[in-house]
């Protein structure tokens, strides 16, 4: 079995390096190279891509996450930041809310919630210029009241010095502070006085706003528990089938790729067109290197990982660091399928060595030789066993001798 593995080991970097059996130049080593790492990252670009063809869980369900913060908060003035939120500061020359959703659906697979998009509309009739300039004047009243208290702050850093000055008897014109211990009350007062009329202001705008009927109508809408239980469902299953629809997109771009570099790789071997089977073997690993990349983030991410998170859960409660140890066992297992496959199927030496015998090529290497040669001229493997039975040579990895036809012990094949 290891030499087995270890012939298949030295074919394989045999294939990335040779022309013919014969070694490449530096030069051509290193153009190979700079054209394998412009294939790779062009090959991601494109996963990348088609991977986001699909909507995701959030471009599907653009309101599901406002909805939830919204549920979430326990603020006093949460309906005004969910209203507010439908007034951004410019709203001259931008697409409404309903259409900024639907622009998910352009040049993509899937379709907005409709309640995502009744929820936008909804949204789109509280933004309006009047209600703007309200959300605007909260803000600069907000902006007054940090400025006032940023100066009741440095008034009163000063003020507990001024007062010891007083009581020490210290002249005011040897005061180091700007502001008397007096007139440093007066302003406290002044300052504090402003800033509760501002803040009554703003509580009045902020109720004025909330208790318009557009408002009334967005934030009843956003409170309906029905129409966002579906949406959360909803949302909740799109996110459990997104990294496979997912990977079954990037399976989608690559199988092709795959399909017609092994093609076209064993094409030029039966024709012995040495750089062209050299250069779609390079290909033919280019291809695969993201699929199994992809494959074992889907096993991180995806619904396996999902469903033996859902198992776990179920049965050990916070015991998660189990499915370390899945994982640890499962992979092994997948990688031996993986091995056990193409050994079976794909590299499997009496599969090939039957292609190659009824090729004329050598049961090794695949190359084109004559019916005569004992030994292969391009890789010196030698093509013949001796039967068993009648001790004439015979080809070897085939289970039948061809002179008696008496069945060859795979052992000594």
């Amino acid at each position: 079995m290891l030499a087995r593995i270890r012939r298949l080991w030295n074919q394989f970097f045999s294939k990335t390096r040779k022309i013919n059996n014969e070694p490449l130049n530096t030069v051509s080593l290193i153009v190979i190279i700079l054209i394998d790492i412009f294939i790779l990252i062009n090959v991601f670009t494109g996963l990348d891509d088609i991977s986001r063809w699909h909507l995701s869980p959030a471009q599907a369900y653009p309101c599901y996450s406002e909805w939830q913060n919204y549920r979430t908060k326990t603020t006093k003035d949460k309906d005004y930041e969910i209203v507010s939120l439908a007034l951004p500061y410019n709203i001259n020359n931008r697409p409404s809310f309903q259409e900024t959703y639907q622009q998910a659906q352009t040049g993509h697979l899937g379709k907005v919630a409709p309640t995502c998009l009744q929820y936008a509309d909804s949204k789109d009739k509280v933004k309006n210029s009047e209600n703007q300039q309200t959300v605007k004047s909260i803000e600069q009243k907000q902006a007054k009241i940090s400025t006032l208290e940023q100066a009741n702050r440095n008034i009163r850093s000063q003020y507990d010095s001024t007062i010891l000055e007083k009581i020490a008897g210290q002249p005011r014109e040897q005061s180091i502070n700007q502001v008397a211990a007096e007139k440093a009350k007066e302003n406290l007062e002044k300052n504090n006085s402003q800033i509760s009329t501002l803040k009554n202001e703003i509580s009045n705008l902020k109720s004025g706003l909330v208790s318009k009927l557009e408002s009334v109508s967005f934030l009843t809408f956003i409170k309906d528990e029905n129409k966002f239980s579906e949406v959360e469902k909803s949302y909740k299953q799109a996110s459990f089938w997104y990294p496979s629809i997912q990977l079954g997109f990037q399976s989608l771009f690559l199988m092709p790729l795959i399909l017609i570099a092994f093609s076209v790789h064993n094409f030029a071997q039966r024709r012995r067109y040495g750089l062209i089977s050299l250069i779609s073997w390079h290909l033919l690993i280019i291809f695969f290197i993201p699929l199994i990349l992809k494959i074992f983030e889907f096993l991180q991410i995806g619904v396996i990982f999902q469903f033996l998170f859902d198992i776990i859960s179920a049965i050990f409660g916070g015991l998660l660091f189990l499915i370390s140890y899945i994982y640890i066992l499962l992979i092994p297992l997948v990688g031996f399928g993986i091995i056990k496959f193409f050994q079976q199927f794909v590299f499997n030496a009496k599969l090939q060595a039957a292609k190659r015998v009824q090729n004329s090529c050598c049961v090794n290497c695949a190359k084109r030789i004559r019916q005569q040669d004992n030994h292969c001229p391009h890789c010196g493997y030698y093509q013949y066993i001796e039967c068993q039975n009648c001790h004439e040579l015979t080809y070897k990895h085939l289970p039948y001798c061809k002179h008696c036809g008496n069945f060859q012990d795979a052992s000594n094949l």
